[in-house]
């Protein structure tokens, strides 16, 4: 793969520089992060961004690096940074390329200098490394590397007043702590200066836009030099929350060649060739991570700010997991979602990357079911199929009697809930923007189809299905009445009772409504599937994703920007999301009968976003789109089931490779013998990719 590459006249320039932003996962939660011109623009940048061990969220511990070669003649700053009303330096004149193939690497080109500059993270390790190559045509130059450091929060600022460091440096490098508690180390194999110093009004221009706190002070605790002679140097600079004082230049590089080494195996692992298709699946990566606390695997939504979500992990399950073949996470995934399953609920979120489960979502569970249905047609995997019944069954019964925030199935078979339960769940204060309340239409797709699915694998494992069928039967006998729109030829997008007890049906026209043709098991006749499908594509699609809302609604914004209040108006009001292509493509596919045109139309779809990945975070996909032309990414610069779900929609129903065992369909449960010997079926090579 050729990778990402942009020339100096991208780069030059501030405004285009800061539009580009990079991230490197470390399999951790923690991350790498910039701009393509090395300037900060967020509270979350940084170059060590650490999860530590036994530490509730993400904390910035090394925020940039500033190099300086001087002359006698001249001082070559690369460094950026931005001050209010103020760059200085403005580093970013010297850079002459920037790639990223599959880890960022920089040319400064500063008068008779060529300094490569490379970055990469140890995976399941919080440690950073920066390799330098610098080639001088100057028989003396001196080198100085100025690390700025911190420890705080990522989510907010820090003053020098409120912050201090102590330090112990040795021959390679320097031991920092903070007063916060906080102990990290830097090594080199430059020799190491202690020259304390504070950085004050650093400014970030991203929190700036969205009206919150963009300015901090960072600190210096020294640098580190060593002079340059006419010819190339080698040097690095480490950064981690482990003794590092050992590393050398040897080390760094056996390190770096690994690091690259399993980038590459993941590629061979998941026996993909289309280009598009490995673009995404390697910004797959950064999201599948182990939770410091339990040693499970998860993932994290999105990056910068997000922890890992149920319903997001569950959306993502099979692009992030079984399509790359890493079927053993997968199941790691699921058991450790299953294990704090209470009351029937999945947990909707772990705050702070650790913290005591949050409940509050009435999708997560049933996308949990879906899911465990795609990990068994990926692997026919009837072991760990056994291990999770029981969370399945507890799900469905919880949901069919009643469980907490309203969650419940009412006399008509179909599920209500309770406010801002299902995934447009934006919240000002005490204001739900888009609270939909009572029976929404994606949700009882969503349990018919948990139903269907609960009934096909339990036919498998000998169980009593009698009931999941009943319940199904009862669904589909209601789902149409319900939530069919006769005036706008679709479904309603959500039943509830008012004040005075009246039946009110929300004619909003919304994306909900694709997964009640999207899904495995779905209840509505094709020519109405079709229609939904027609409408969908006539007010809610564009280019990089379906709009929350459709543009002639009274309550559509088409912009997703400014401050908290604006942002969260638009989140689930307009705003286009990716994620939802997955979804769509799918159903575009079914209702056209899978015809050569639909896969043409679909496939230049999702290619689409070849220009997109290299815009805003570089090869991967933002969380949200505006709705309006000509749609701007924001949001989070990466987002778990945006890759995901492209990736999913893109192998599965453009390059047509699925796992044999798509559903559990009643032709292959009238061929599998009761009696069969569970581990006899598990051996078939069920699990093979087919065309």
């Amino acid at each position: 793969m050729s990778g990402i590459r942009f020339g100096a006249d991208c780069l030059s320039r501030y405004e285009e520089g800061i539009k580009r932003e990079w991230i490197i996962g470390n399999g951790l939660g923690g991350y790498a992060s910039s701009t393509v011109i090395e300037v900060s623009t967020r509270t979350y940048h940084g170059l060590l961004v650490a999860a530590p061990e036994n530490s509730p969220g993400r904390f910035v511990l090394l925020s940039s690096l500033d190099e300086e070669i001087s002359t006698d003649e001249d001082i070559y700053k690369l460094a950026v940074h931005k001050y209010p009303d103020t760059i200085s330096p403005t580093g970013f004149n010297y850079l002459s390329e920037y790639t990223q193939n599959p880890f960022p690497l920089w040319v400064y080109q500063p008068g008779d200098f060529t300094v490569n500059k490379k970055i990469f993270l140890v995976h399941n390790s919080n440690t950073t490394c920066i390799l330098y190559d610098i080639e001088s045509k100057k028989e003396e130059a001196l080198l100085r590397i100025f690390p700025l450091v911190n420890s705080r929060d990522f989510h907010y600022t820090a003053r020098s007043g409120y912050l201090s460091f102590s330090q112990k440096t040795d021959s390679s490098g320097v031991k920092l702590e903070s007063s916060n508690g906080f102990t990290f180390y830097l090594s080199s194999n430059l020799e190491y200066h202690s020259d304390p110093r504070w950085y004050y009004n650093l400014e970030y221009d991203a929190e700036k836009q969205r009206g919150l706190n963009s300015q901090e002070d960072n600190f210096n605790p020294g640098y580190f030099e060593s002079k340059l002679k006419s010819g190339i140097s080698r040097f690095f600079i480490a950064a981690s929350t482990e003794d590092i004082s050992s590393l050398n230049l040897r080390k760094v590089d056996e390190l770096y060649r690994r690091t690259v080494n399993r980038q590459n195996l993941l590629v061979l692992n998941s026996r993909l060739r289309d280009p598009f298709a490995l673009k995404l699946l390697r910004a797959t990566d950064t999201f599948t991570v182990k939770n410091t606390f339990s040693g499970e695997n998860t993932v994290i939504a999105g990056y910068h700010w997000y922890s890992d979500w149920g319903r997001d992990t569950m959306i993502s399950l099979t692009g992030l997991f079984l399509i790359p073949y890493r079927h053993e996470e997968a199941r790691s995934v699921l058991m450790n979602f299953a294990r704090y399953c209470r009351k029937g609920l999945i947990p909707n979120t772990f705050p702070a990357f650790g913290g005591e489960p949050v409940y509050n979502t009435v999708d997560a569970s049933l996308w949990f079911i879906h899911a465990v249905s795609r990990y068994f047609a990926y692997t026919s995997n009837f072991l760990f199929l056994a291990d999770i019944w029981d969370t399945i069954e507890a799900i469905i019964d919880n949901y069919r009697k009643g469980t907490d925030f309203g969650i419940g199935m009412d006399s008509d078979h179909l599920i209500q809930q309770g406010p801002q339960l299902t995934w447009m769940d934006a919240k000002i204060g005490e204001w739900a923007v888009t609270p939909r309340a009572g029976k929404a239409c994606e949700i009882n797709a969503l349990w018919y189809n948990a139903l269907k699915i609960a009934s096909s694998l339990g036919t498998l494992l000998g169980k009593e299905v009698f009931l999941y069928e009943m319940l199904a039967d009862g669904v589909a006998s209601n789902f149409e009445n319900t939530f069919w729109n006769s005036e706008t030829n679709c479904l309603f997008d959500l039943v509830y009772n008012d004040e005075t007890g009246n039946e009110v049906k929300d004619p909003a026209i919304r994306p909900n409504q694709i997964f009640a043709v999207s899904l495995p098991y779905t209840m509505l006749p094709p020519d109405k599937e079709k229609a939904i499908v027609d409408r969908v594509e006539k007010d809610l699609l564009t280019p990089f994703g379906l709009r929350s809302l459709s543009c002639d609604h009274p309550l559509y914004k088409g912009q997703y920007h400014g401050d908290a209040l604006t942002r969260d108006t638009a989140y689930h009001n307009g705003t286009a999301w990716p994620w939802l292509l997955g979804a769509y493509v799918r159903a575009y596919r079914k209702v056209h009968n899978y015809s050569e045109k639909s896969l043409e139309d679909m496939k230049a779809l999702l290619e689409g976003f070849n220009t997109h990945l290299e815009s805003a975070g570089l090869g991967t996909v933002s969380e949200v789109f505006n709705g309006d032309y000509p749609h701007s990414p924001g949001g989070c610069i990466a987002q778990a089931w945006s890759v995901a779900e492209i990736l999913r929609a893109y192998v599965e129903d453009v390059l047509e490779i699925r796992p044999l065992l798509s559903t559990i369909s009643p032709a292959l449960l009238s061929v599998i013998s009761p009696e069969l010997d569970i581990m006899s079926f598990s051996s078939m090579n069920i699990n093979e990719r087919t065309t």
